[in-house]
């Protein structure tokens, strides 16, 4: 190949790949928007959230009112077909995490029309004893959906007792994600790559440039992202 064919072939990969980031980029806008339009996603860095495990936060993520708008709800199941379709072709199983991975979980199956499981946080305590429902056969490859991805310790309990269970976990799929790095250094550890449709850095920017947010309000949802467990919102 000659030295112009070759170099045009490195500008046509160079410009993919960034044509690639900003479409990732702009999806990520565009889930952050409508988690926001139904307060799914609320932030509040004046009057922090206390979260079950003491942390202060400036940002409370509920994802289950996205059952409650058809439209979003369709979008946000389409997004996440198409992450499962375009990432783990060869997913065998869907498994929904309790309790907010397992609406969006079965709908996203439904879409796809693969078998779906779920996790519990606890076996049951009577009947089967169970702590995942559904059929999962030994070897099937699994995919996990998850609405929201904070430190990883609740999301990788599931995909212990899958893989105990005899399934393989090929990857993970959530509708959101702080972007912590001990969720980082926890999945890479497990290793199970995951992909979230938006994010804490693509909301935080949304909200600046909508002036959802000021200056300072800003500066102290960086500060949060940078060391959570140590921010008093002050």
């Amino acid at each position: 190949m000659g030295c112009q064919k070759m170099w045009a072939l490195h500008l046509i990969i160079t410009l993919n790949s960034a044509i690639l980031r900003i479409m990732s980029k702009i999806s990520e806008k565009q889930v952050a928007e409508k988690l926001l339009q139904i307060q799914a996603v609320k932030l509040s860095p004046a009057a922090p959230f206390t979260w079950a495990s003491g942390w202060k936060s400036p940002i409370y993520c509920d994802n289950r009112k996205i059952l409650s708008y058809p439209y979003v709800r369709d979008y946000v199941k389409s997004e996440l077909c198409n992450v499962v379709f375009e990432t783990f072709p060869e997913a065998a199983v869907l498994a929904g995490v309790a309790t907010g991975g397992i609406p969006l979980g079965a709908l996203v199956a439904d879409q796809l029309k693969l078998p779906f499981i779920y996790v519990r946080a606890k076996a049951k305590e009577h009947g089967m004893g169970n702590l995942i429902e559904g059929v999962l056969q030994p070897g099937q490859p699994v995919v996990v959906v998850e609405d929201l991805i904070s430190t990883g310790k609740s999301s990788l309990e599931a995909v212990n007792a899958i893989r105990a269970a005899g399934g393989e976990v090929i990857g993970m799929v959530s509708i959101f994600n702080y972007g912590f790095d001990i969720a980082v250094k926890a999945f890479e550890a497990a290793g199970v790559p995951f992909y979230s449709l938006s994010n804490y850095g693509a909301l935080i920017e949304l909200a600046a440039e909508k002036g959802v947010v000021s200056g300072d309000d800003l500066a102290l949802l960086e500060a949060w992202r940078s060391a959570p467990d140590q921010w008093s919102g002050k």
